[in-house]
């Protein structure tokens, strides 16, 4: 028997939706979702006599004549028996609760979806029990005034079972395709075989891997170029999936480049005959039809009557293609005139591979909520591969932390005064509560606690999801008309969600914080100056003399990253650059029951000249024209061994247009010389790295780039497209408060704090930066690491196994010893 598995809430959900695709409300934010929960168990507390809360119930259908079934599950959220209003008789109840925002005298009846979820408990809880009739309460529950509005439906087991029946004849077609699907795909995965030849301990790695999921451990994996890593760990996990060891993959990445290079090797197993639904998820920003994106229907016409035609472009779609690739989903999105980030999202529940950012599962408002939301799915079902996951370190850190700025209050607060005088008020409160933490703030300050602050906080954010739902309504019910400030409200929109996505952050991490955490306030007097104590915002600068910024800090996101892996069966964390792996293992949630492995690089080792510049240096205080001067006959002295494309890697913009200055100046007509900029938009990369492609004998190409930066780690130039890499420093990062912060929690925690804040983070771009060339068994290249720290034990320890045969050198001999080797292998 085939069977399949979907939730109440899923079914119904999927099968009834209908109207408009609109995003006028803050609605499904963590902090909401916590209060709902919250109130679900106060009301379930309060109930009075027979009554049972979270009762599990399920139904299974089985289509005559088929050899499938629908095994459909949830938790009614009460079930009670008595008499209820407009009834002369006692009766087995369900209660399904439902927290909103909304006024309630808004709501005059149940919403459709709602009712379905609470039916099917009612009709699956009669047909078990053999009740004649059952009745359906839906409860609603204004989260801010905690009243009460309810909806009695009164209804026999035969009227509910004609209903249920209709339910899953609609739902027949996508439970026979599924059913018909999994077989094909799960026959096609048993006689795969790997795509390649195996090359040397390729074949142990992916055993490792298939080790690790069928003991649902996490695997930190430092797979240096070379190694295969996508396709390496990919196989294992299709063919656990073929064994029914988990039911998807996540494939998750830090940037779209390496999500690209996912889908190919799925597409290289598919040409050995492997059937596999795989769908790469792609930013809002970067597939919205329109120029910025603002989903609603006013504003798009493919939000009005989306959820209307959804499910036939999904089912279209879903029939004929295995690759959900960014182009079809466009293509059958304006097809059918649906918003194409939402349809692949939609798709996502189809693919067996899911591709995109970490976002998806870390991201505390990002993650996909239809398979991370409690109870949304079963921890066994999923596989996670976290690609170049030296990233997570820095990006957990982001997602768990959160700011705020009191100009941005006081901006809001002037624009909203008339229009919505309570939220006034309460955004008055804040803006008071921060300028009287900047009054005891100089530059920057750690703060023992922001209670009250956080408090206010929440307090406005409730009365922004409030006022964003109804606004939501009297858009959708056409009482908006009628508004003497609707115009002034609807040019106001945009910006007040924003703000309510940054404020509602800040009370959702508020929630979140523990111990890993450190809260501190930022002033405009040192603000600027993170050189000198105060703390540079990562998102904008201090803006007046009166802007206080508070920043709640996650130092360590270990724990956060944990909780949300725990969702799957098993993790495998990889990356080329990896070390040292304690290091990733302790801050990406890493236990000691968990695996590690570095696994050896499998390129021939003398292929490549590696050589460490004693004599230079980017030590700040050693920045001088001097040391400029000498930094660019460096270069040129190596790159002018042999004609090609080389990249010149430095620690900051403002070195690298210094010595670029000097160089074009004195070496300027022997090469060309390309500068990587602040803020390059995709098309200006895209020319830039289009250069490299341009292999000429005669001419040499210099393109000076910045260390850490969008060219210093996933890009793939082979062959003769890259021969030569130089790296100016060791990548440490500027000294700021931040940063010092980290430091001190990290020796307290009796770690090395400087190696956690500077040394460990800075010598993972040097690494990236020179993996950049070397990218196949046939290249040959140089790559020369130039500053005298790079000599000692506490930066040799972080080298890679393969950089043993590093040749210690200075600026007038390394260009003799690239000569050589071009010699050698020329």
């Amino acid at each position: 028997m085939n069977v399949i598995e979907i939730s109440v809430r899923g079914l119904v959900e999927f099968l009834l939706r209908c109207g408009d695709l609109d995003n006028r409300t803050g609605g499904g934010s963590e902090d909401a979702m916590l209060a709902g929960s919250r109130m679900h168990r106060k009301l379930q507390d309060a109930a009075k006599g027979d009554y049972h809360p979270e009762i599990p119930l399920e139904g299974v259908w089985e289509y005559p004549g088929e050899d499938l079934s629908v095994h459909v599950q949830g938790r009614a959220d009460g079930i009670y028996r008595g008499t209820n209003p407009g009834e002369d008789e006692s009766l087995w109840t369900i209660d399904e609760i439902k927290t909103t925002y909304r006024q309630l005298r808004s709501i005059s009846s149940p919403d459709p979806v709602h009712l379905a979820q609470a039916k099917c408990y009612a009709y699956f809880y009669a047909s078990q029990n053999q009740l004649e009739k059952i009745c359906v309460r839906m409860t609603y529950c204004n989260l801010e005034t905690e009243g009460i509005r309810r909806f009695y439906e009164t209804n026999t087991q035969e009227e509910l079972a004609s209903w249920y029946r209709e339910l899953m004849e609609q739902y027949h077609p996508w439970a026979s395709f599924e059913a018909q699907w999994r077989q094909k795909r799960d026959e096609s995965v048993r006689i795969l075989e790997f795509p390649f030849p195996y090359r040397v301990g390729q074949r142990e790695l992916a055993a490792n891997v298939y080790r690790t999921i069928v003991h649902g451990r996490k695997l930190f994996l430092e797979a240096p170029t070379g190694t295969g890593k996508t396709v390496t760990t990919l196989f294992p996990a299709i063919k656990a999936i073929g064994e029914k060891k988990a039911d998807r993959i996540f494939y998750l990445t830090a940037k779209t480049v390496t999500g690209a290079a996912a889908e190919t090797a799925i597409s290289q197993m598919r040409d050995k005959g492997l059937h596999l639904k795989s769908v790469l998820l792609t930013a809002k920003e970067k597939v919205c039809v329109l120029e910025k994106p603002d989903c609603n229907p006013e504003s798009c016409l493919r939000a009005k009557g989306h959820f209307d035609r959804i499910n036939a472009a999904i089912y279209a779609l879903l029939t004929k293609e295995e690759s959900f690739s960014r182009e079809k989903i466009a293509k059958y999105a304006e097809e059918y005139q649906v918003c194409p980030f939402e349809m692949a999202l939609d798709m996502s529940l189809f693919a067996d591979a899911v591709i995109g950012d970490y976002n998806y599962l870390f991201d505390p408002h990002a993650y996909l909520r239809r398979f991370f939301a409690d109870g949304s799915g079963r921890r066994e079902q999923y596989l996670f591969l976290i690609d170049e996951a030296h990233n997570l370190v820095d990006r957990g850190r982001e997602m768990y932390s959160a700011d705020l700025f009191r100009d941005e209050v006081v901006t809001m607060r002037r624009a909203v005064r008339k229009l919505w005088p309570k939220l006034y008020t309460k955004l008055g409160r804040i803006s008071r509560q921060m300028l009287e933490i900047g009054r005891e703030t100089e530059g920057c300050t750690v703060l023992e606690n922001v209670d009250r602050l956080a408090g206010l906080v929440l307090d406005a954010d409730s009365e922004l999801s409030s006022i964003l739902g109804e606004e939501r309504i009297a858009d959708q019910s056409g009482k908006a008309g009628s508004d003497p400030d609707r115009k002034q409200k609807r040019e106001l929109r945009t910006g007040l969600l924003e703000f309510y996505f940054k404020i509602d952050h800040f009370a959702s991490i508020y929630a979140s914080m523990d111990e890993r955490y450190i809260s501190y306030a930022e002033t405009p007097e040192r603000g600027r100056n993170a050189g000198s104590g105060g703390i540079r915002s990562s998102k904008k600068p201090a803006r007046s003399q009166t802007d206080v910024r508070v920043r709640l800090f996650c130092v360590d996101p270990g724990k956060h990253l944990a909780e949300c892996m725990e969702k799957g069966r098993a993790s495998i964390l990889f990356s080329a650059t990896m070390l040292p792996i304690t290091y990733y293992k302790n801050l990406l949630g890493g236990t000691g029951e968990d695996y590690e492995i570095y696994a050896r690089s499998v390129f021939n080792p003398e292929k490549r000249g590696l050589y460490l510049v004693r004599d230079l240096t980017s030590r700040y205080q050693y920045r001088t024209a001097e040391m400029f001067d000498r930094l660019a006959d460096c270069i040129a002295e190596v790159t002018s061994q042999r004609n090609g494309n080389y990249m010149i890697f430095f620690p900051s913009y403002s070195f690298l247009n210094e010595v670029a200055d000097r160089f074009a100046l004195r070496y300027g007509q022997t090469c060309t010389v390309l500068r990587q900029r602040s803020g390059m938009q995709e098309e200006e990369r895209e020319k830039f790295l289009g250069r490299f492609d341009e292999i000429y004998d005669d001419q040499t190409l210099l393109g000076f780039c910045v260390m850490g930066g969008i060219f210093s780690e996933g890009i793939d130039l082979k062959n003769d497209s890259l021969i030569g890499v130089m790296i100016v420093g060791t990548g440490i990062p500027q000294v700021c408060a931040e940063r010092e912060l980290l430091k001190q929690y990290f020796d307290e925690k009796g770690q090395n704090g400087y190696d956690y804040a500077y040394r460990f983070p800075g010598m993972n771009k040097v690494q990236q930066a020179a993996g950049r060339v070397i990218r196949t068994s046939e290249d040959v290249g140089i790559v020369v690491l130039i500053d005298d720290r790079f000599l000692t034990p506490a930066c040799r320890r972080l080298f890679p196994a393969e950089w043993s045969n590093a040749q210690v050198t200075d600026s007038r001999e390394v260009g003799r010893l690239a000569e050589k080797f071009w010699n050698e292998w020329l």
